[in-house]
């Protein structure tokens, strides 16, 4: 099929390219499958398309509030890491000991999250929407119920400022992620945090070509996934170089090999060029 659906019609397809069934591939098919996943790892991290934009909502536990509040004290049970160091102090003869202890303040987060963005305010700090006692509220009750009673234009700038004293006077949660590590780091106070309440949290996410099956019929990844197999195909070939075959014909799997290569370069450089997100200046 010229346009795969599922994980074999795209290994079928790709043996095609290469000459199948006139010509035999001789790679496995444990090989095969290896690179498949090799190179659907690689689109899902590298490809704009591999990615999604996603929010994940996420409801509070009490496991996860006393996770966040242990502090020290070496509690395996809740999770805390201790790494301890050891280091010589000139003039001295005794090794001095450092311990460093870390808080276990985070939430397992699916594997298919590769980036996060940030978390939406979820503990009620914004003064704009602080209930009835709240500036919003008391701007929308004595001002917009005459209507044009207020301008457009000065309505914005109370909004603008209102915001920029929330921006201000309200610090951004702070957190950290590693998508080795599938663990959403929250620094902040969870003395703070309720029972039962909800996080947003805005993150990219993997496309899984199992749910979303127009994933195995990408050009990018049908070209990368042939160019892969023709490269092992050379790779298995490469220790009969010489060998001579009935009829005459002899083996090349140098020149196979060689050839994936290339071809793999410039996938590579197009992806940088064409399919891959550039990185950002930092200023500063």
């Amino acid at each position: 099929m010229a346009q795969p659906s599922t994980r074999q019609e795209l290994i079928d397809y790709c043996k095609r390219k290469l000459g199948a069934p006139v010509l035999e591939i001789n790679v496995a098919d444990e090989q095969v499958d290896d690179l498949v996943d090799d190179a659907v790892q690689f689109f899902q991290e590298r490809h704009f398309d591999g990615v999604y934009p996603a929010f994940f909502k996420y409801k509070i536990t009490q496991a996860d509030i006393d996770r966040g509040r242990t502090r020290g004290g070496g509690n395996a049970a809740v999770g805390i890491a201790t790494t301890t160091a050891t280091t010589t102090i000139a003039g001295y003869n005794s090794p001095t000991t450092f311990t460093f202890e870390e808080n276990s303040n985070y939430l397992q987060v699916p594997p298919s999250v590769i980036g996060v963005n940030k978390i939406f305010k979820f503990d009620g700090t914004n003064s704009m929407t602080g209930g009835m006692f709240s500036i919003k509220y008391q701007l929308f009750l004595n001002d917009l119920n005459y209507f044009g009673a207020i301008e457009l234009l000065n309505y914005a700038m109370i909004k603008t400022y209102l915001e920029d004293l929330d921006f201000l006077l309200n610090t951004q949660k702070q957190i950290r992620f590693n998508k080795r590590q599938d663990r959403l780091y929250l620094d902040i106070d969870w003395s703070t945090i309720t029972l039962d309440s909800y996080i947003i949290i805005d993150c990219y996410s993997t496309l899984n070509p199992n749910d979303y099956s127009r994933v195995w019929n990408d050009s990018f990844l049908k070209q990368y996934v042939t160019s892969l197999i023709k490269k092992q195909w050379g790779q298995n070939l490469i220790k009969f170089q010489g060998v001579k075959l009935p009829g005459g014909v002899e083996l090349n799997g140098r020149q196979i090999y060689d050839d994936a290569q290339k071809e793999i370069d410039v996938i590579m450089e197009k992806m940088s060029n064409t399919y891959e997100l550039p990185p950002f200046d930092m200023i500063g």
